[in-house]
Formats: structure tokens, sequence, C-alpha cells
């Protein structure tokens, strides 16, 4: 029993010392390096699946270790938990302790102050009583106290608290930014959506189902969402002749709170880090692509057109692949079974700046300045009545390997072209629409995640400027009735650069005496002269 709490102890104060908690700290910064090298789910999910599609033999490895959710993974929470805990069974104590100086007055001189590293012995003119009285006064910002042993005044002065103080705030500030952080992975939620710049309703965001990629915190159900609706109305990117953009910009509009009952729209233009913030709401903006519009005229003159955004495949180009499905109209072929093998299903590639090596299809630049598109297109049943869940940027490879959906040509066309299936089918490319990627994210405990933060910045530097200094003056009567007999000593606690210029600088500044503080008889003969 006694080797088991000896056990229990030692792990504790181990645990609870300062080099733990800052090996705890470094070894966090350490396993957030992962999080930043390969892509997060939380982030892109998209781009994960693709990573992993791209990888098939590393990247199963790189899941089980939860290197696609870092930041809520076991390991990396582990970690976070430990470091909670040693911070707050270090910083305890000190607190305790430091609360003990506040009241405590400053220690006595020590015996023998020449042997301080560093010591003077000014002569200064006047009474002890006096000369004493003048350099507790001059010790403005010092911690003074004067005490008397016999025929010698002992004057104890000490400085620089507020280090101690500022090294705790800036502690006690990391676990509260530790801890809001925590609340924001309870309460918080993250939602991802594609809206079309076309100026139509995009995205309102009173339940999970409006997002294309939901990631709700602990707590969150889903049913208690911030309400917020948003459009865009145009997006504007610039890119460098290298193909390498240079800036983002979505001309946005909003509605929040009482906007949602009376109907105003509120404009802002969302740029890449200038996030649309309302409430505890911010909207970001994390990229864009493009969306094609088809229109299919079936053989009895009824139109579908369909706007839907292809999946950017060459991030330099913004070479785009994706696919689109259209159901006859209503009346065309009125027999459900028939209805499902006149299908329209179009796959392919959209290049915003066309460059063709003959009848390859490519991209020379991201921005859509010659668009083109090299699709397949197919007939039959695109599966739309399976009840199966499908990628919105490919079809259902099960349906064309059963022949249920076969394709009927392979083309390229440009923008405004137009091409006719045997059956006299018309597929058009009628235009080329911005799409835009946003996240939604709500987090409560942002504004204390900022105000630990200044509080982190305001304890460091406190801690950093502040330096603790020890001081004893010892004052007797000198041999003769105008002088008094002083010895000085000082000790650096903390910080000894620079403090033999201070301590110097210092003496100087207690000892110099006016001429007031002399004794009258002193002042007399002095006025005699």
């Amino acid at each position: 029993m006694k080797r088991a709490r000896a056990l229990v102890r030692n792990t504790w104060r181990t645990l609870t010392s300062m080099g733990t908690a800052l090996a705890l700290l470094f070894l966090l910064a350490l396993a957030a390096i992962p999080g930043a090298l390969w892509p997060q789910r939380p982030v892109s999910p998209t781009t994960v699946d693709r990573y992993i599609a791209d990888n098939p033999n590393l990247a199963p490895w790189l899941d089980r270790l939860q290197i696609f959710d870092v930041f809520s993974s076991v390991w990396f929470t582990s970690i976070y938990v430990l470091l909670f805990v040693s911070l707050i069974g270090c910083l305890v104590p000190r607190l305790i302790d430091h609360a003990r100086s506040l009241r405590a007055t400053p220690v006595r001189a020590p015996r023998n102050l020449s042997r301080l590293p560093k010591h003077q012995n000014p002569a200064v003119i006047g009474d002890p009583q006096t000369v004493a009285d003048e350099m507790s006064r001059r010790l403005r910002g010092w911690r003074t106290v004067l005490r008397r042993d016999g025929d010698v005044l002992e004057l104890s002065a000490e400085r620089g608290y507020l280090r101690e103080a500022g090294n705790l705030v800036f502690h006690f500030s990391l676990i509260g930014l530790l801890v809001a952080m925590a609340a924001g992975k309870l309460f918080a939620y993250e939602g991802n959506a594609i809206v079309i710049a076309d100026g139509r309703p995009g995205l309102c965001s009173a339940s999970p189902a409006a997002f294309d990629a939901f990631r709700p915190g602990t707590t969150v159900d889903g049913t208690s969402l911030y309400p917020i609706c948003l459009r865009v109305n145009n997006f504007d990117a610039e890119f460098q002749p290298s193909g390498q953009a240079t800036s983002f910009s979505a001309d946005v509009e909003y509605q929040a709170d009482e906007d949602l009952i009376n109907g105003t729209w509120r404009s802002y233009p969302l740029r890449v880090n200038y996030p649309l913030r309302v409430g505890d709401v911010r909207v970001y903006l994390l990229g864009h692509g493009y969306a094609p519009t088809f229109t299919v005229v079936f053989p009895d003159g009824q139109e579908r057109t369909q706007t839907l955004q292809w999946q950017p495949e060459e991030l330099q180009t913004l070479l785009s692949a994706g696919a689109l499905r259209f159901d006859p109209p209503a009346g065309t072929f009125p027999d459900p079974g028939e209805r499902r093998k006149n299908q329209i299903a179009i796959e392919g590639l959209l290049a915003p700046t066309q460059q063709r090596d003959g009848t390859l299809l490519s991209s020379a630049f991201p921005a859509a300045n010659d668009p083109a598109v090299a699709i397949d297109i197919y007939k039959g049943d695109t599966g739309l009545d399976t009840g199966r869940p499908q990628s919105i940027f490919a079809l259902d490879r099960r349906m064309i390997d059963q022949g249920r959906l076969v394709r009927m040509a392979r083309v390229n066309l440009s923008l405004g072209e137009q091409t006719r299936l045997d059956d006299g089918t018309i597929i058009r490319f009628d235009a080329v629409t911005d799409f835009v990627s946003l996240q939604v994210s709500y987090d409560p405990a942002q504004v204390w995640v900022l105000v630990f933060a200044i509080t982190m910045m305001g304890g460091l530097l406190v801690s950093l400027v502040v330096r603790r200094r020890r001081l004893w003056i010892k004052i007797r009567q000198g041999l003769d009735s105008e002088h008094a007999e002083v010895e000085m000593g000082g000790l650096a606690r903390t910080d000894n650069a620079g403090w033999g210029e201070e301590f110097d600088r210092l003496v100087e500044r207690v000892t110099a005496m006016p001429a007031d503080t002399r004794t009258p008889a002193v002042a007399e003969r002095r006025s005699l002269t």
C-alpha cells in the first residue's frame, strides 16, 4: 500500500512539474505538424477522399492512425488533457506561494553585505534617520521596510513582484485558452456548402441538410443551428500569368436575425481571410471552381436546363470533371419504365481556357477565357430512382457496366455549340458560371479565445519586462556628526544582465542628498564658511 501511494505521489509530482508541462507543450506542437502536412476531414473531406484514392497503400495506414483527423484524434486529445492537468497542478501551488509573497515584508539584510555581487559604501551627509527617510522616499516603486538593530538603521527594499504575476497570468490564460477551445469543440459546428454565383438563393443554414458536409460538436444535434441565408451575386478572381491566383472576392448578400422576418438583404464583400461575421457565426471563402450549364432538348421539343458544379482536377489550371443527369419532362414518356430508359447523362471535362492537342482537351489557364468541354453523352437509366446515393461528380459505373446506361456520343464542345444524337436529342453547352466553396463556422467560445490570447501576450510581456531586484541599506552614525556611514548591497533575483549599471545608477540616485536633509548645525556651519 505504501509503495502504491509513493508511486502515485511521485507520478503526480512528475506530471505537475514545470519541466513536464514544457515537454507536453512541445509535444503538442509536434503532434500538430501532421495536421499541416496531410489534408484534414473537418476542413476538406473531398480532398481527403481524393488523397486516399491516389495513395491506396499509404492512406489506409494513415487513416488508422487518425492522421486525417489530427485535432480530434485520441493521441492528440490525450496530450491536450495531460497538458491541461499538468498546468493546473503546477500553477496552483505557485499561485499560493505568490499570494503569500505579496503579503510578506522584504527579508532582512544579510549579515555581511560585502559578500554580495554588488556592494558599495557611499559617503552621505546627514544624520542616519533623515538619510533613511529620504532614501525610502526615493525608492518609489519599491516595497520597503525600515528596521532598527541597535545603533544601525536597516532599510530592506524589493521590487519586481509583477514578474511572477505576469508569469501566472500567462500560464492561467493558456489554461483558459485550452478550456475555450475545448468548449468550442463541444458546442461549435462547421458546415461546408458550394453555392453557384448566379444571384439565386444559395444557402440557408437552419438545418444540417443545407450543407454538403456538416461537422457538429459533441453536444450539437442540428436542431438549433444559427439561421443565416446567403446568396452569391458575383465572383471575381485575379491570376498571375503563371496561373497562380492573387485574389478571390465574392459579392454576397445575407440575411440574419430580424432580416429573415422583414426580408432585408445586406451586402458584404467576402474575401479570403476576411470572413463575414454575424453574431458567433463566421462565413469563410475557401475556394472556387466552375459550374457548366447544359440544355437538353428532347425529341418532342421540350427542354431541360441544368447548372451544376464540377470538381477541379488540376488546381493550376482548374481543369474540372463532373457529371449531370437529365430526367425527361413530364408527358414526354408517360410510362415510368420507358422514361427511365430515355434519361440523359453527361460526363466529362471542363477546360476554362481550352487548349487542344488534336482531339485531346486540356486547360491552359484557370480563368474562364475560352471555355470548352470534352463529354461523353449517355442514354438510359441513370439510377435516379434506385435510392442509392451517387456522387454528383461521376456517373454510377454499375449502371454502365450492366448496360442500363449506354454511351451515345463523345464530343468536344466550345461555349454555345451543340450536338445532336441519332434520335434527335440535342445537347447544348450554354454557359460557365463560377461557384464558391463556403464554410459556416459557429463557435460561441471564440470571444474567450481572443480574450485569453490577449491576456497571454500581456502576461508574457510583463514577465519579460519586469525584473526582480533586492536592495539592502545599512545606515549608522559616522565618525563625525556631519556624515552617516552607509553600506549598500544589491541582488538580482532574475535577469542579471545589466544589473551592475542599474545598481550604480540606483546608488547614485538614493545617495544624492539635498541640502535640506542636513542637520541644522551642519547647515549653519556651511553657511558661515
